[in-house]
């Protein structure tokens, strides 16, 4: 069968290369001038900047998409363990190395509050049993009620209703140990105060399996993956961007119309994009019957991000290549950012430094940075080409007096995004920088679903379906869609590693 995919992000490239695999003709068709999506590249300077997902959990299901096209991921990339995971700065001026040893889990969190210990190990334990129950759902389609029925009695014992925050609080009472075991849903743009309690497996996730960078950046993961399809006898059309999917009078996808007015004739559609935007932009209102307009604009989006990419003339040897900067405030800052729609004068930030594992990605004696700052979407109405400079400043300011001394004198290339990127670039409803937010009333079945309810041969791949966002959610939505293609996992399933 002749296949178009819409969209070279993580999901767009992993259901082509298992289609691929399986022998069907995929043309993988991409708006930019490379692949990647939310995981491309900024290259400036002598210096590389992966634009989005630094972290890497799951490695195993990275491994399997090369093992589906018959290769080896160590012959196209190489995966290094990240240690510690975090190095997780509170506003008082104490910090943790956060690490997957549990021993050293215990100590550090001691240092902090000891009586908080027990407490710790307690939401371990009930992270570790949520996970139990909830990531073997990763990559299930949720296509009926019956489905979201059949996964109740987990979701039950998960007792899902909570939330993250209300987990970790009931077992530990030092604020800054609330935060250390409560960010984790900032990762996949939730709310700890809102996202349901399956995300309290993250915790374990990554304790686990551990935290990945690729050599090279996550944009020489791309690349290899990129590459693997290619060889798997896929057509990669970067430059192309889709304005419209065909549908035909029995409501069945029939292919995709460029804007340079070529059309593309397919008998299947798998679509890339945000879902939001691409059924209200790319599907004739005639032809959705369920996923309306209306129905549309009830999702509520995620938050959005202010990012700004930098190098310096020096290196930062005692920044980690993670390191979180926590604010003053916590859920009053995450209010300003989910409910009110205000940017705040405070922050909490998330600042990247990949020239600690991988000098490359810098020239000589020089470092790489990103900073990231969770920020309102654009449904708040912030105007960034008025407000974006004043709060570059601040950031930047917060950096120098916190953690890298003399920075401003030491910055030689610069570039920032701001909610604006992710709506124009990567045709994100609201500039939402994760798709929608993850609510219990938008997971599972709630969620826009992997199979089109109003066209025939649709899908849908990425962080707006089943399971959401994150690269091992991405990556197991395109497992989704593969089984709903072909009915079957094809064995691949027998080649998950860890």
């Amino acid at each position: 069968m002749k296949v178009v995919v819409i969209g070279a992000g993580f999901g767009g490239l992993a259901i082509a290369i298992r289609l691929a695999a399986r022998g069907h003709e995929v043309e993988l068709i991409e708006k930019r001038a490379e692949a990647g999506g939310r995981a491309g590249v900024f290259r400036q300077g002598g210096f590389t900047f992966d634009a989005g997902p630094t972290i890497l959990t799951a490695p195993q299901l990275i491994a399997e998409l090369f093992h589906c096209a018959g290769r080896r991921m160590e012959d196209y990339v190489r995966l290094v363990a990240v240690n510690p995971f975090y190095r997780v700065r509170f506003h008082d001026g104490t910090s943790i190395d956060w690490t997957g040893d549990d021993r050293e889990r215990c100590d550090a969190i001691s240092r902090l509050s000891p009586r908080d210990v027990d407490g710790y190990l307690a939401f371990a334990r009930e992270s570790r049993a949520i996970f139990d129950q909830a990531f073997p759902l990763i990559d299930q389609p949720f296509e009926s009620i019956g489905a979201m029925v059949r996964a109740a009695p987990g979701l039950a014992k998960a007792r899902a209703w909570r939330s993250v925050a209300t987990i970790v609080d009931s077992h530990v009472s030092d604020p800054r140990i609330r935060q250390l075991l409560g960010f984790h849903p900032l990762l996949i743009g939730g709310n700890p105060f809102d996202s349901p309690s399956i995300y309290a497996l993250i915790h374990e996730l990554e304790r686990r399996w551990g935290v990945w960078f690729a050599m090279g950046g996550t944009g020489a993961l791309v690349s290899a993956l990129l590459r693997v399809f290619v060889e798997s006898g896929g057509r990669f059309r970067p430059g192309a961007e889709v304005v419209s999917i065909e549908v035909d009078s029995a409501r069945r996808a029939s292919g995709v119309r460029l804007a340079s007015g070529e059309r593309i004739p397919a008998d299947i559609v798998v679509c890339n994009g945000d879902v939001v935007r691409s059924y209200r932009d790319l599907v004739a209102p005639s032809a959705r019957r369920a996923n309306t307009d209306r129905r549309l604009a009830r999702y509520r989006q995620g938050m959005s991000l202010f990012v700004i990419y930098f190098g310096t003339d020096r290196r930062y040897e005692d920044v980690a290549h993670h390191e979180i900067l926590l604010g003053p405030r916590f859920e009053g800052l995450l209010a300003d950012v989910f409910q009110n729609g205000t940017l705040a004068d405070d922050f909490s930030l998330y600042l990247h430094r990949p020239t600690a594992t991988d000098p490359s990605l810098a020239p000589a004696g020089c470092d790489a940075f990103y900073v990231l700052s969770p920020v309102p979407n654009l449904g708040s109405g912030i105007d960034w080409a008025a407000a974006g400079d004043a709060y570059r400043d601040r950031i930047v300011r917060h950096l120098e007096e916190r953690l890298l001394p003399g920075l401003r004198d030491h910055i030689v290339t610069e570039k920032r995004v701001d909610p604006r990127y992710f709506r124009d670039e990567l045709n994100s409803d609201l500039g939402s920088a994760f798709s929608l937010q993850p609510l219990f009333r938008q997971s599972a079945w709630f969620r826009p679903h992997a199979r089109s309810e109003d066209v025939s041969n649709l899908y849908f791949v990425g962080a707006g379906t089943h399971p959401g966002a994150g690269i091992p959610g991405v990556l197991s939505s395109a497992k989704i869609v593969d089984r709903l293609i072909e009915g079957s996992d094809g064995g691949w399933r027998k080649a998950d590693i860890g």
